[in-house]
This record gives C-alpha cells, sequence and structure tokens, in this order.
C-alpha cells in the first residue's frame, strides 16, 4: 500500500497513536536539547551578548534542515503540504506576544521548551521561571476579555511568505538558505568578535 504523509491526515492511525508517538518525539527533543546544552540558561542567554551564538546556529539548522526535508518530499509527491497544519496569522498581535516572549528570553534565560527541560535535570531557576511562566498565563486569562478584540485582530488566515508574495516555494526554500549561511558566517564572526574584546580587556 502506497503511504503519503501527513500520516495523521491520511488516518493510517489514530489519535490515540498520534498522542504516543508526540510523546515519545517530545522525550527525544528533550534529550536533544539537554546534550546540545539548552538546558542551561547561561548558554540561551549568552546568544544575546554575540558570546555564544549555539542557540542561533542549532535553530537554523533545525529550520533550514525541516524545510529542505518537507520541500523534496513535497516535490517528489509524498508530503502534501496542504495538509500540514498551520497556525493562523493575526499580525499584530503576535508581533506583540512575540516581543513579550523575547523580553521574557532575555531576562529568564529560558523559553517555554528549555525551561521545561531545564526542569527535568533539576534547575531551580528553571523551576522559578516556569512559575512566573504560569502566573503570566493566569494574568493573561484574567486580562483576556478587556483585550480580547485586539487578541483577534488583524487576521490573515493560513499565510504562508509563498503565498502572500507570490514566490515559488522553492525560491523561497533558496533564499531562506542563503540566509541561513549568512546567519551561520555573522554568528562566528560576532563570537570571535567578543572573544577578542574579552581578551583585550583581560589583558
Amino acid at each position: 500500500m502506497d503511504m503519503n504523509a501527513p500520516f495523521f491526515k491520511f488516518e493510517y492511525f489514530n489519535t490515540d497513536v498520534s498522542l504516543i508517538i508526540a510523546f515519545a518525539i517530545g522525550i527525544a527533543f528533550g534529550i536533544a536539547l539537554e546534550k546540545g546544552g539548552f538546558g542551561r540558561a547561561t548558554i540561551l542567554a549568552s546568544q544575546f551578548y554575540f558570546t555564544n551564538m549555539r542557540v542561533l546556529k542549532v535553530m537554523f539548522t533545525a529550520i533550514v534542515t525541516a524545510m529542505l526535508g518537507l520541500y523534496f518530499l513535497s516535490v517528489i509527491g509524498f508530503v502534501d503540504l496542504s495538509l500540514v497544519y498551520l497556525t493562523q496569522t493575526n499580525m499584530l498581535p503576535m508581533v506583540v506576544g512575540g516581543l513579550v516572549a523575547g523580553v521574557g528570553f532575555v531576562i529568564g534565560g529560558y523559553c517555554p521548551g528549555t525551561s521545561m527541560v531545564a526542569i527535568a535535570t533539576g534547575k531551580i531557576d528553571a523551576v522559578v521561571y516556569v512559575l512566573g511562566m504560569i502566573f503570566g498565563i493566569f494574568v493573561f486569562g484574567e486580562m483576556f476579555p478587556s483585550i480580547e478584540n485586539f487578541f483577534n485582530s488583524g487576521f490573515m488566515g493560513n499565510v504562508t511568505i509563498p503565498s502572500y508574495f507570490n514566490l515559488s516555494y522553492g525560491l523561497v526554500v533558496f533564499l531562506v538558505v542563503l540566509m541561513a549561511i549568512g546567519a551561520f558566517v555573522a554568528a562566528e564572526w560576532g563570537e570571535k568578535k567578543m572573544a577578542a574584546k574579552s581578551g583585550k580587556v583581560k589583558a
């Protein structure tokens, strides 16, 4: 029998099996994050000081790998990209939410995912971070009636870069790969620059 992805959308397995698979993938992802050092706030926060750009490099590698994989699997007809889940876009609320999350990342040294990894390895600062996150969720829930209109504003539906700018997927993939290469080069340059600066200060 021919099989095509996404498997769940084509009903090759049910919801219960999908949850088990998601659980297993989540554990594997958490182990990978910990092995990569992403369970330590010092490493995560150091990217904002340009002293250790590991996070940027790993995330760009993951993005490009997933993007190339999906693109070429769609080209050969194995993946139907129209069935891949996309979060609907509300532009301004998402921009504001991204800024708030970014500030929280800088201050706390974790994102929601890495904080859970850090808790699993016994990091006390991660426990404090998650408690703060839970408190923030509670405050958001209490405030929601007064900000609901803003939360739902700027609705654009399911938007992708190719559809919005009327570009081919192949071109967008190529441009993102170029951007990733540029980011890697800039990250390496920034790390060397900061290391040299740090060396001069110590001297």
